[in-house]
């Protein structure tokens, strides 16, 4: 799953007009050309289709990822009768743990599960990466360049090609292998799949795609109130209230059309007290009811730039209060899956056929926003509103894709079960330093003690509506069913914050003048430190020639430092509760191998159940203390050791392979359809009791 960490860095903002136009012309000539081609892809399809399975051991693999499925909440779940739908899928075939990742972040994972291979090949290691000529944090699965020609008219700007927007995950996808086969497959929402790339079927990409202002999500505040603290994840906007009138602007991306221009907006009202509902919001011509606690669907949002161009966004907004206090909570823009402002899906018209059929959804690759609830601006309530809303909207693309995917692969990803565990874990330990119990004295129970528990059942419910759509209508051997998970779950009660025990044990040196409030590592003297962290899974070494101001020689004396930092740091005990928080750290020369191991961190921290990266490290601001209680909402994670972190596997058959991997599942796939696994691929495929020939 995701990590909360603000220095989540978009790509930036700009980028999203520049591709506009291009993307509005050629979503339109795609869909006319599918249109016109059809009955010829059809009937060429149909041929190549009969001697693409005639080796295959299956007709169907759908594979259903629910992220962050932990093992021992379904197997207590289970013995209680709670997931009658996974017990009998356990039943019919197999339920095996799956072994996930170093680490084991969503990205990494998920990477893995569709390269099968390790990172040292696919080149994802965090949500973050270290720029070894700044010091600071970047996107680590993308990168965006701006048009590299444009022409000038007046006081208007125009690009002539398209922005570079470039996937840094490597290695193909195992679907794609299928595709070269002439197996079809339908991709839906899984991680690391942005930009989207070209198949034999479709694909609607996941995690890292940005809102409309280039960022992985920026929620806005309205509000009466004076601005507070800096808000992570998003901002305040101070408004007036007039009378029963309040009226402000929703910000969207920089105009890079007019020169000067800044950032686009669109003015909206609010008046309290209209009609039936509680208040009523304006945007253009457009009114809608808004009550207190209950969102709106989503809304269509159209920023313009001049000159004919116009850049479409959705968001949803949420009515917190009108006395004593005006607030409304606005999610981020989301690009517009109807008329998206750059690609989201392969083929382009993909997403635009889903807003047709079911109506706009959620596209940020980030979609629940967990920051908003951290900061305290919705409730819990309204979070898991926001969760079960965007699950609900995966569900009917993926029956969808179900529909249209008779024969081949059809895969979907569920983020609900990461986000929500993130977020309501604190509820299941009753001496979580954030369970609001501890936080504060008047807390009434409010029912969230059982939401972890009530996601499982509504997630083994999609599994029972699954298994009726695929195993119940087509037979034996007809179909096979497998619901994965890519890691665990666990919980994050202490955060450790790496760079003050690297000053503590003198290998990082502060400059005279620190700022205690500053982040992305400013206050650091890289000219007497020696290893520095940033991001959530573990340091780097200053090392020199290959850091801006690396002072550490490369061979023996990093070799050295790297064996002296494990000895010393593995088994760190936490000097409050006498745990064991450091289980192991690992040298990226032995954990990962290929010919991307360099972007890789040096160490990779294994922490123990209960703790995790601190907050600020993730973020490059240094605290005064090396161990930090977690308080916030974000109170569970699965940034620990891989070893007590597996997945879940569940099978509609029998799974003979002892210790399956979730990189295993990949070529697992190509076997069932009878491809050859390519050399590289690390995974081995899985030996799984199957029948004839589908």
């Amino acid at each position: 799953m995701a990590s909360p960490a603000e220095a989540y860095i978009g790509p930036g903002a700009g980028f999203a007009i520049a591709s506009s136009l291009f993307v509005i012309v050629w979503t339109m000539f795609l869909a006319f050309l599918t249109l016109l081609l059809w009955p010829i892809r059809w009937l060429i399809r149909s041929i190549r289709g009969r001697r693409a399975f005639a080796k295959a051991k299956v007709r169907r693999l759908v594979i259903l990822g629910l992220d962050g499925l932990e093992p021992s909440l379904a197997e207590k779940f289970m013995a209680e009768g709670k997931l009658p739908n996974l017990a009998r899928l356990a039943q019919r075939g197999s339920y095996k743990k799956l072994g996930t990742v170093t680490p084991p972040l969503s990205p990494v994972a998920w990477s893995t599960f569709l390269t099968g291979v390790n990172p040292g090949k696919h080149n994802i290691y965090d949500f973050l990466n270290s720029d070894r000529r700044t010091y600071l944090p970047n996107l680590s699965s993308v990168s965006i360049h701006p048009p590299t020609k444009s022409i000038r008219l007046g006081k208007y700007t125009f690009p002539l090609n398209k922005p570079e927007i470039r996937l840094l995950r490597k290695g193909k996808p195992f679907w794609n292998t299928l595709g070269e086969h002439g197996i079809f497959t339908s991709v839906i929402r899984v991680p690391i799949t942005w930009p989207p790339e070209k198949c034999r079927g479709v694909v609607l990409s996941a995690m890292c795609v940005p809102d409309l202002r280039g960022t992985q999500g920026l929620f806005a505040f309205y509000s009466t109130r004076p601005a507070g603290p800096e808000r992570t994840g998003g901002e305040q906007i101070v408004v007036r209230r007039e009378g029963h009138l309040v009226r402000s602007e929703l910000i969207g991306p920089d105009n890079s059309v007019k020169e000067g221009a800044g950032a686009m907006k669109v003015p909206f009202t609010i008046e309290i007290g209209k009609g039936k509902a509680d208040a009523m919001l304006t945007i253009g011509d457009e009114s809608y009811a808004l009550r207190l606690g209950e969102y709106t669907p989503w809304i269509i949002v159209k920023f313009s730039a001049g000159a004919g161009v116009k850049v479409n966004g959705i968001c949803r907004f949420l009515l917190l209060s009108i006395e004593p206090e005006f607030e409304l909570y606005v999610t981020p823009i989301n690009l517009d899956p109807e008329h998206p402002a750059m690609p989201i899906s392969f083929p382009t018209a993909y997403s635009t056929y889903l807003a047709k059929r079911f109506g706009s959804y959620a596209t940020l690759g980030l979609a629940e926003d967990t920051w908003a609830l951290n900061e305290e601006l919705i409730d819990d309530d309204a979070f898991l509103e926001q969760c079960v809303s965007i699950d609900a909207e995966r569900e009917q693309q993926f029956f969808d894709a179900l529909n249209n995917t008779r024969r081949g692969l059809c895969v979907c990803v569920f983020d609900g079960t990461d986000r929500i565990q993130h977020m309501f874990w604190r509820y299941l330990e009753p001496e979580h330093p954030a369970n609001p119990r501890n936080l504060r004295p008047d807390y009434q129970p409010n029912g969230h003690e059982k939401t972890i528990e009530e996601l499982y059942i509504r997630m083994d419910k999609l599994v029972g509506d699954t298994m009726k759509k695929t195993l119940d209508q087509d037979g034996d051997g007809e179909t096979m069913l497998m619901v994965i998970s890519d890691h665990g779950f666990s919980p994050f009660r202490r955060g450790i914050d790496l760079n003050r025990w690297l000053i503590e044990n003198g290998y990082m040196t502060l400059k005279p003048d620190a700022d205690a409030n500053a982040k992305y590592l400013v206050n650091v003297d890289w000219s007497k430190t020696r290893v520095y962290a940033l991001g959530l899974a573990g340091m780097f070494i200053n090392q020199k020639g290959r850091e801006a101001q690396g002072i550490v020689e490369p061979g023996e004396e990093m070799r050295r430092l790297k064996a002296e930092i494990i000895s010393k740091m593995a088994g760190l005990k936490d000097p409050k509760t006498g745990d064991v928080a450091v289980t192991k750290v690992q040298d990226k020369e032995i954990c990962y191998k290929g010919p991307f191991r360099e972007t890789a961190p040096d160490l990779v921290i294994g922490y123990n159940r209960g703790y995790r990266v601190g907050w600020d490290t993730a973020i490059g601001k240094i605290t005064p203390e090396v161990f930090h209680d977690n308080t916030k909402a974000w109170s569970g994670d699965h940034c620990i050791d891989p070893d007590l972190i597996p997945g879940v596997l569940f099978c509609s058959h029998k799974v003979l392979s002892d210790s399956p991997r979730l990189m295993d599942l990949g070529p697992t796939s190509l076997e069932l359809f009878g491809v050859g696994v390519p050399e590289n691929m690390d995974g081995v495929p899985l030996e799984i009791q199957v029948g004839g020939a589908a």
